[in-house]
């Protein structure tokens, strides 16, 4: 049964040194993002991913993003970071954007599911951003539900759902909910816009033309 602490703000230490330990040994932490529960995991840690998939049920092919908490960061995963993938960080991150760019070959399998490529976002909630930075390694930001399932907005429904699976719950209050991050590909040209989310196409649309 997942052990379940309170974050208050980044002056609490004691439950992200916690969370930290459990990360670094694979162990499964979820945690809230802006708008629902993510399930946190080292990206680089192939037997915590194979956990991962198997704890949500995910279809073989499905590939995970990652969070990041800096541009730093995104190399250690991406192969190619292109100036506008820069520009929209510097205008979006933090927050609900995820941009898809070539892989590093490197990476586990089951973060790219054969794909060639990597989703990453650097997340606005003070937690998922505080963890991630704290950890210095991408960690997976995929939602905290089985596969098929809505996510979740609070720890109570994360515990409900996943708490025996699990090895810590942090709990900081509910997310906002509502529209997951927008999904814009940046592997090929031009750039695709794959899932419309909590940024709209038109705002995307003031700095890249999209079809």
């Amino acid at each position: 049964m997942a052990r379940l602490v309170t974050w208050h703000s980044p002056a609490d230490r004691a439950s992200l040194e916690e969370a930290l330990t459990i990360i670094r040994r694979g162990g499964i932490v979820a945690c809230p993002t802006e708008t629902y529960y993510g399930l946190a995991v080292d990206a680089f840690q192939e037997t915590a991913l194979a956990r991962l998939l198997a704890l949500k049920g995910r279809p073989v092919g499905k590939p995970l993003l990652v969070l990041v908490a800096d541009l730093d960061m995104v190399e250690l995963v991406a192969l190619i970071v292109p100036p506008l993938a820069q520009q929209l960080m510097a205008r979006f991150w933090p927050g609900p954007l995820t941009l898809v760019l070539p892989a590093r070959p490197d990476l586990p399998g089951q973060l790219t599911a054969g794909t060639g490529t990597i989703g990453v976002r650097q997340s606005g909630h003070p937690l998922a951003l505080s963890l991630t930075a704290a950890y210095g390694r991408p960690l997976t930001g995929t939602s905290a539900n089985r596969a098929g399932q809505p996510p979740v907005v609070s720890a109570v429904a994360v515990e409900r759902e996943m708490g025996l699976e699990l090895d810590l719950i942090m709990d900081s209050g509910p997310c906002f909910g509502g529209l997951a991050s927008t999904v814009l590909d940046l592997s090929q040209e031009p750039p695709r816009l794959i899932r419309v989310g909590a940024i709209p196409k038109r705002v995307l649309e003031t700095l890249i033309d999209l079809p």
